[in-house]
């Protein structure tokens, strides 16, 4: 009997701890670090994958070739791209986890798991801190959003020209790179429907890839602002909780001196009432 009593006990505890736990977290921040990641995640590697398919295309069949030399050339600016999006990868995932942290301790859980805490002015400084960086990042991604719908556009000029060669026969349209500013003016660098190259990339795999990869990239990137704009609508929570926090903390020190002083003034009170009466 003692035994099955312990045991209950023993669950009931577990149970306790582990809804204590569960409090604890930090859902809205949990919610907007897995869409940043998921985001972050679909743009860099769906982006990385689209622009390595791009130089293929670019080199198979509108036959451009690398600028030997220093020469900054659309194969240089698509490398760049390339660590760019490595950067990014590496430097939101590091964001997304001091995000969840800074959700954890700003929690009124914390309080209830290690009792009463201070609200230093450094707290209240990192918060408003990590409101103007993820304001800064959420304008920089839309600024990624729109530069990563200029290839969703111009391959989905290029996937129409396509289309419209099997609707209309005898169809002579072309695609001049010149005129997305790939290439210089002095280089002639267009593909026109009546030409082999044209007609083996439309019946390839490779460009309706590339075209999917961008938009999924683009996907990414809109996803990524969403994470940003609910980082935003929890860190301004979280500051007007430190803020109401550190009020009630100032409030409840001078309540506590107040009282210490009457306490104070009450014993002297008496201690001199006793010397009266002795």
């Amino acid at each position: 009997m003692e035994e099955n009593m312990e045991e209950g006990q023993t669950q009931k505890g577990c149970f306790e701890c582990c809804i204590k736990c569960l409090g604890g977290i930090p859902y809205a921040s949990l919610i907007a670090t897995i869409l940043l990641y998921a985001g972050v995640a679909l743009f860099c590697g769906c982006g990385h994958e689209a622009l390595s398919g791009t130089v293929n295309i670019l080199q198979t069949y509108f036959e451009m070739a690398r600028t030997a030399g220093d020469t900054l050339d659309v194969f240089t600016m698509i490398d760049i791209f390339k660590y760019v999006i490595y950067g990014i990868a590496a430097a939101f995932f590091v964001y997304g986890i001091l995000l969840m942290v800074e959700g954890f301790f700003t929690t009124g859980a914390i309080k209830d798991l290690y009792g009463d805490f201070k609200i230093t002015t450094c707290g209240r400084c990192v918060s408003a801190w990590f409101i103007m960086l993820t304001y800064l990042f959420m304008l920089a991604w839309l600024g990624v959003t729109a530069f990563t719908s200029l290839p969703v556009y111009l391959y989905f000029n290029l996937w129409t020209i396509c289309r419209n060669t099997t609707l209309v026969e005898g169809a002579n349209l072309c695609l001049d790179l010149r005129q997305f500013g790939i290439v210089t003016i002095g280089e002639e660098k267009k593909i026109c429907t009546v030409s082999e190259n044209f007609l083996r990339m439309c019946e390839s795999t490779e460009l309706n890839m590339t075209f999917h990869l961008f938009i999924v990239a683009l996907a990414g990137a809109g996803a990524a602002v969403i994470a940003m704009v609910h980082y935003l609508m929890v860190l301004s929570a979280n500051w007007a909780y430190v803020k109401d926090a550190c009020r009630m903390q100032k409030y409840e020190d001078i309540k506590s001196k107040e009282e210490q002083e009457l306490h104070d003034i009450h014993s002297t009170r008496s201690k001199e009432r006793l010397n009266a009466y002795t």
